[in-house]
């Protein structure tokens, strides 16, 4: 028998008291909303989660921030008063079916108040807000941290911050930097922590800026969730500052080292979750026959087999999943868009005339473009499901030495190195462009057609690699590469640079979403509400024909 690590016994605990607080408490009123004005709801957010797509475990607090967002549209006026704020949005939420009907306790509404209270007051006595465009940063980056807490609050996510703070610990203990690093000061000492809790959090659950913001916001101020009268008037003097140290915090130079350490090694922290949740929903009250089982090698080998098997069908299904909806989302976001673009370099270029072969190929090729990147991922190979039961082994039980991952300095490349890589690149870039725009040159599609399939191949195939990148969250092992994977890299990675710049640029400018949100989002919100009232209105009379 082995004997498991402190670490490992508090995270049970932790998980333990995640299951106990899966159950209904019984007695406390929750929140109801009508099941049909609930159906209504749900279908226009599944339209929008194709619109506005995201990972999968993103979308809800998507849903949370373009809802908050609407709601403040009429901050900068006089009479903006945050009274009944709360229940409305709780209530959005419920019938657009991002929290079960009857689950969330009515008490949360007078939580989520004050947590809109807390920053439209941090909004009005900030001195150092800007105007203009940083202005404008500025409200969005405070209103995506506000949206995070409330959906903490509403839906405390205990299991991952126990599994976040257990990896965490671990991290502490084996990542070193080099001590040139510290002393040519491309790295503080007292950042180091904060770049692994980061470099954490994205590789367990691909978080996005906003909710590592709140979390290293919880980090820096242990109070920032209820802070005293005089703590939340000094956080609004200074959260302009606050926010843009954030930022830096994220574009850190030494942060891809952090990050690339921790998504090879995540795969053992998530296995190991999933064999607590899966045994502790069996038997929560009996942690202590839970941490005898994982003392035992084979029981524990038998486990996280069973949890890798898991893992790799539902990471496959996730996968098919984020093919079909992001390749929608590029259609509907902004094919119509693109149309148009063609409508109108076709009356530059081509006399007006429009090629319905050209249209067909606007919608095919990237399509079969999609298909082939999906149809090369690969599964990760036994031997990486073997690493994947031996690195768990090593964070379970105690072990004389931990393994060490170090960062190191990065390399310093001369001008002349510098110069032949950008030539090369840009080489690349000719080469691969030009390749395209030669192929449809080739087969007569007008100079518009061109440029739409240009973009849509951009921006295909930087979904493709995030689709892609998706795919090793379990793989621990390391990748062969070879000649044909330079080759591709060569060609490949200056399309896949300008789908991201597009697709970045495309969320700023989207024309499709800013019509959801103005002419659609907010008419039907106030639909959805007289519905409802209206059905309730119905009940309230036919019991009085009683």
């Amino acid at each position: 028998m082995n004997e498991l690590t402190q670490s490992t016994k508090e995270l049970i605990e932790k998980y333990s008291l995640w299951q106990k607080s899966l159950k209904p408490t019984g007695g406390a009123p929750t929140i109801h909303v009508d099941e049909v004005a609930s159906k209504f709801a749900s279908f226009y957010e599944h339209i929008r989660t194709i619109i506005d797509w995201k990972e999968e475990h993103l979308m809800r607090r998507a849903a949370i921030i373009r809802k908050l967002k609407r709601r403040f549209l009429d901050l900068e006026l006089n009479n903006f008063t945050t009274q009944n704020v709360a229940e409305p949005l709780v209530l959005e939420l419920v019938r657009g079916g991002w929290f079960l009907n009857d689950t969330i306790e009515e008490s949360k509404v007078s939580d989520v108040q004050r947590i809109i209270e807390k920053y439209v007051f941090i909004l009005k006595n900030n001195p150092e807000n800007k105007k203009g465009k940083a202005g404008l940063n500025f409200y969005h980056d405070l209103l995506e941290i506000a949206a995070c807490e409330i959906e903490e609050t509403l839906a405390p996510s205990l299991k991952e911050m126990a599994l976040i703070d257990y990896m965490f610990s671990h991290m502490q203990e084996r990542i070193q930097v080099q001590e040139a690093v510290y002393r040519i000061g491309l790295l503080k000492k007292e950042d180091t922590n904060l770049q692994i809790y980061i470099a954490v959090q994205q590789a367990l659950f691909k978080f996005d800026t906003p909710i590592i913001n709140y979390n290293l916001m919880k980090y820096k101020y242990p109070y920032w969730d209820n802070p005293s009268e005089a703590q939340l008037a000094a956080i609004a003097q200074h959260i302009y500052k606050i926010l843009k140290t954030l930022e830096q915090d994220l574009q850190h130079p030494l942060a891809k080292k952090f990050y690339a350490i921790c998504e090879k090694y995540d795969t053992p922290y998530l296995l190991l979750g999933d064999v607590l949740a899966k045994n502790l929903a069996a038997q929560a009250d009996e942690t202590e026959k839970i941490m005898n089982q994982l003392q035992n090698p084979a029981f524990l080998e038998g486990a996280i087999r069973e949890a890798y098997a898991a893992r790799l069908l539902d990471l496959k299904a996730k996968i098919r999943r984020a093919a079909v909806y992001s390749t929608a989302s590029i259609f509907i976001t902004k094919i119509v868009s693109l149309i148009l673009l063609e409508f109108i370099l076709a009356k530059l270029f081509s006399d007006g005339d429009i090629n319905p072969l050209s249209l067909a190929a606007d919608v095919a090729i990237p399509t079969a473009l999609m298909a082939v990147l999906i149809a090369t991922i690969k599964p990760p190979s036994t031997k990486n499901m073997t690493l994947a039961i031996m690195e768990t082994f090593k964070i379970v039980h105690k072990k004389d030495v931990p393994d060490i991952y170090e960062i190191k300095l990065p390399k310093k490349r001369g001008v002349s190195t510098r110069l032949m890589l950008s030539f090369i690149y840009l080489m690349g870039a000719v080469v691969s462009f030009g390749g395209i725009y030669w192929v449809f040159n080739y087969l007569h599609f007008p100079v518009s057609s061109i440029i739409i399939n240009i973009i849509f191949i951009a921006l295909i195939l930087f979904a493709g690699t995030a689709v892609r990148s998706r795919s090793e969250e379990l793989t621990i092992e390391s990748g062969g590469g070879g000649l044909f994977m330079f080759i591709s890299d060569v060609l490949l990675l200056p399309i896949t640079g300008a789908g991201r710049w597009m697709s970045h640029k495309w969320k700023k400018y989207n024309a499709i979403t800013t019509f959801f949100n103005v002419l659609i989002d907010m008419p039907f919100s106030v639909f959805i509400e007289f519905l409802e009232k209206w059905r309730y209105f119905i009940k309230d009379k036919k019991e009085e024909m009683r």
